[in-house]
């Protein structure tokens, strides 16, 4: 790691030293002081940050140490429940000397058991900790408020003294807080910016199973950070669902669980009827529900679009006196704490829910559970180059702790809306496999260890496109390593593309212009086009929608909860940039599309000459307009959001861009130079003098010249475009890479390359480049020179294991040596071997011969004296004892020059006819 501890560290901002503590212990209508140091069992007390003062109060609820009984007994208003209660209480002093022996510890808990508001509490005193902070990982934002309000009720303190949480455009902490809730993006800024955590003495990560890739990511830099300058570090893995002996196997953690406590849940399944909407299967399950069965109901629903939905069709159909309610990441603070408090007034209530409510918040009373089975969840989207949110099916994990929801005070019932025959994946995919990996690839370039380990590795493809797009961006130089932009871009805390544009506004009005498209890029598109009016392709088109909206005029195809909710987040963005400039009313023509193209610098498209609907983008394919675009005829474009397609991608949204500012901007990507290119017509390559943008060919002139240092790589092209068999093949050669691959797929551990069309397609500049070297023709390459190219993909000794192995002849008991034929699947799997062969020359031979060390048997052709098949079988000895006398009844008198002998087994193998006389 390229840092130094000492200039990492961080003054403390709290004194960690006094003589004597005092306690005060809370419990339901109850309260005890104590004038002497901490008591085991942690979770019961809440310690003083600085010196007693006798009867001093320390802020709401916190007491100091007073011979007054009046003074604590009238702080008591707030009943929380006693930890005592919790089903993991038990637990908590192993797991407190579990940390004091081992640094890491993986904790598995069931929903309900208390694991997220008692292990903090229950770690405060302990000696290790030293008086330093808790920092708790909650990946969800109603969440961590959730937990710290509840820690800070159970301390009889307000949020913001002993616990605080800090979540995007949020905080409440102090100089006071001993327990700090953050969500992902927060730990993994407070890691890159402080290292050395000194003032933190454990990092807790809940929830762990719901593997958001900045959950992974937080989880990797605090273990680097353990391993290389903080021994004394504790980290805590916490989980409902969790595979947690693999997690403590690549943690090297030793392995806690604890016992819920819970009722019986009776599962059953409503499957929609044909045609029925989600909303309306919901109403007639709940409805049912709710007359059949006692206490409030919680309805698990994929978003807030599903959730207004369903509370359109619930409105008129409950029963009177029953409180719907709508629980999710988007509502304000003061509508989150409502639903998660029981009803003053005891009325029943029915919450309809995205999956904030699986896990880590507990909805008092509820033994109901209506489960959609989806969830909306991350997953790259290459149309708009950003991971977006898609509704897909839950795991049976989720599923398990969604209807567990309806166990907890009671005997509930769970209702799942699929039919009992469909089976779920048993976990959880992890987001670092399905999503995109810009940031990530941004954040392991600023900490400057490329061996970071994670539970999961990102997939190679995925890394290298991150890459690529860094590079563009301007974040990451050739070597890979951040610049300076790249470090300013990391600290906005947004996707890479929206951080380089919020960085390219040249001015103040600029910068407000690029908050305004970070917000719409960020949200659903505000406008749903009007029956009979032309769609919308514009980003112009929002953002003029977005301005009318400020303006006080929405327009009539806006949506104005959608514009509103936008400007919401623009104004968040220029606070985060400290931007005081008021958004702008109007804006230049081309002002949107120049921003637009540092998000995305490799959609910058140019117009075709021959087609004004085609564009030539930037990253080397075409994309094509809607037929009534309003952007048909711009000279340059910029596509923020693509439908790729098998041939042109489709443009659904985008603005024009402005060359000349292009130019300025990038002039080292507009090059001119000479160029050999393989044409296709002619079938010949053919020098050109040729003028680029990135990829994009904006002029290309015939020169008569061909570049031979440039013949070799055009030709490689040519065979990439041509694909494979435009190469001069022989029998043997595509024998060769058909043992070779069949040896590969039955012995995997031998690591034998692939040599499949996909693979040496993708790698032919390795391998085939180097074999064009002085041609300037296709058909000038040799065979021999290309079997020499394709073998020597393969070592001397795994070219000897292929002849061992899968043999192109074998020896028959007749003396000659016949000939296998090797074949491949269209599915790329090895067909069986077959060796054709007349039935005369295998006389005496009982055992079916076999190839790859004797584990694949091959298949025989058993032919007649004429060639012809008499029979295929891979039972040799059962084809002499059962098949062969009749073979031998139909075949002598057709063949009466060749021996059929009764006993095959003792008769000479032969590949002649008998001698004349016999």
């Amino acid at each position: 790691m390229r840092r130094t501890p000492a200039s990492r560290a961080r003054c403390s901002t709290a004194s960690r030293s006094w003589s004597k503590l005092s306690w005060v212990r809370f419990a339901p209508m109850s309260i005890s002081c104590m004038a002497t140091g901490p008591e085991s069992g942690g979770a019961l007390y809440a310690p003083m940050l600085r010196p007693p003062e006798r009867g001093a109060v320390d802020g709401p609820g916190i007491v100091r140490a007073s011979t007054r009984p009046r003074d604590v007994a009238s702080l008591c208003a707030v009943t929380t429940p006693a930890p005592s209660a919790f089903p993991i209480a038990p637990l908590l002093p192993e797991i407190v000397s579990s940390l004091a022996a081992h640094p890491r510890l993986v904790l598995e808990a069931p929903p309900g058991a208390g694991k997220t508001t008692q292990v903090p509490l229950a770690l405060l005193d302990a000696p290790w900790l030293g008086g330093r902070r808790i920092v708790m990982l909650e990946p969800r934002r109603v969440a961590a408020r959730s937990a710290a309000t509840f820690m800070a009720r159970q301390l009889g303190d307000e949020v913001g003294g002993i616990v605080g949480y800090r979540i995007r455009f949020e905080q409440r902490i102090s100089a006071r807080t001993r327990i700090e809730v953050v969500t992902e993006g927060i730990l993994t800024r407070m890691l890159q910016d402080d290292p050395e955590l000194a003032e933190v003495g454990a990092l807790l990560f809940d929830e762990f199973h719901e593997r958001h890739l900045a959950g992974d990511l937080g989880l990797a830099l605090a273990r680097d950070v353990q391993a290389s300058l903080r021994e004394d570090l504790r980290l805590v893995v916490m989980s409902a669902t969790l595979d947690g002996a693999r997690i403590a196997q690549w943690l090297d953690a030793p392995r806690l669980s604890s016992a819920g406590r819970s009722f019986p849940v009776a599962i059953s399944h409503a499957p929609p009827r044909r045609d029925e909407a989600l909303e309306l299967q919901v109403r007639r399950v709940l409805v049912e529900a709710l007359a059949t069965h006692p206490g409030d109901a919680l309805v698990f629903l994929p978003g807030q679009r599903e959730i207004a939905r369903a509370r359109a069709q619930l409105e008129a159909a409950l029963p009177e006196g029953v409180e719907l309610l709508a629980l999710h990441g988007e509502l304000p603070v003061d509508a989150q704490t409502h639903v998660l408090q029981p009803a003053s007034d005891g009325r029943r209530r029915v919450v309809l829910a995205t999956n904030v409510a699986e896990s880590s918040v507990t909805l008092p009373g509820v033994r109901i559970v209506v489960d959609s089975g989806q969830a909306r969840e991350p997953r790259f989207d290459p149309n708009s180059g950003f991971s977006r949110l898609e509704v897909v099916a839950i795991s049976q994990a989720s599923a398990d702790q969604r209807a567990g929801r309806a166990g907890r005070v009671a005997p509930g019932v769970a209702l799942r809306l699929w039919p009992e025959s469909q089976r779920l994946e048993p976990q959880r995919r992890p987001e670092i496999a399905q999503v995109d990996l810009a940031a990530l690839a941004l954040e392991l370039a600023a900490w400057g260890d490329p061996s970071l380990v994670f539970p999961d590795p990102p997939p190679a493809g995925a890394m290298g496109a991150a890459h690529d797009l860094l590079q563009r961006l301007d974040a990451l130089d050739a070597r890979g390593a951040i610049t300076q932009t790249g470090r300013r871009m990391l600290a906005l805390g947004t996707h890479p593309r929206l951080a380089a544009m919020l960085l390219a506004g040249a001015d103040a009005n600029g910068k407000a212009l690029a908050c305004d498209l970070c917000a719409l890029l960020e949200a659903r598109d505000p406008l749903r086009p009007l029956p009979g009016s032309p769609r919308s392709d514009a980003v112009a088109a929002r953002w003029q929608a977005l301005a009318a909206f400020r303006a006080g005029r929405t327009p009539p195809d806006a949506q104005r909860g959608a514009l509103a909710a936008i400007d919401a987040a623009a104004g968040q963005w220029r606070r985060r940039l400290r931007l005081d400039a008021a958004p702008p009313a109007s804006a230049p023509a081309h002002a949107l599309g120049d921003l637009l193209a540092h998000a995305f610098p490799d959609r910058i498209g140019h117009r075709h000459a021959r087609d004004a609907t085609r564009y030539g983008l930037s990253n080397g394919r075409m994309a094509r307009l809607f037929d009534d675009s309003t952007l048909r005829g711009e000279p340059w474009i910029v596509a923020s959001e693509l439908r790729f397609e098998a041939r042109d991608a489709l443009l659904l949204r985008g603005a024009p861009v402005d060359e000349a500012q292009l130019r300025r901007l990038w002039p080292r990507r507009f090059v001119e130079a000479d160029e050999t290119r393989w044409d296709p017509e002619r079938r010949a390559l053919v020098g050109m003098r040729v003028s680029r943008f990135d990829g994009i060919v904006l002029d290309a002139r015939a020169n008569g010249r061909v570049d031979p240092a440039q013949a070799a790589q055009a030709l490689s092209d040519a065979v990439g475009l041509l694909g494979l068999d435009v190469l001069p093949w022989r029998d043997g050669l595509r024998q060769w890479r058909a043992r070779a691959q069949a040896v590969r797929a039955w012995m995997p551990e031998l690591g034998l390359p692939d040599l499949s069309d996909a693979a040496l397609l993708a790698t032919r500049d390795s391998w085939l480049r180097p074999a064009f070297a002085g041609i300037s023709r296709l058909d000038a390459l040799t065979p021999q020179a290309f079997a020499d190219a394709l073998q020597g993909l393969l070592d001397w000794g795994q070219r000897q294991q292929i002849e061992r192995l899968a043999p192109a002849r074998v020896d028959v008991p007749s003396g000659m040596a016949r000939a296998i034929d090797y074949a491949i699947e269209a599915d790329g799997t090895p067909a069986p071997p077959v060796l054709a062969v007349k039935l005369q020359e295998l006389f005496g031979l009982a055992d079916t011969p076999a190839v790859a060390g004797g584990r694949v048997p091959l298949t025989i052709h058993l032919l007649s004296p004429a060639g012809r098949p008499l029979q295929v079988t891979r039972d040799l000895a059962g084809f002499w004892e059962r098949t062969y006398p009749e073979v031998r009844k139909e075949m002598k008198g057709r063949y009466p020059k060749h021996p059929w002998p009764e006993d095959p087994w003792n008769a000479p193998a032969t590949h002649r006819a008998k001698p004349r006389g016999t």
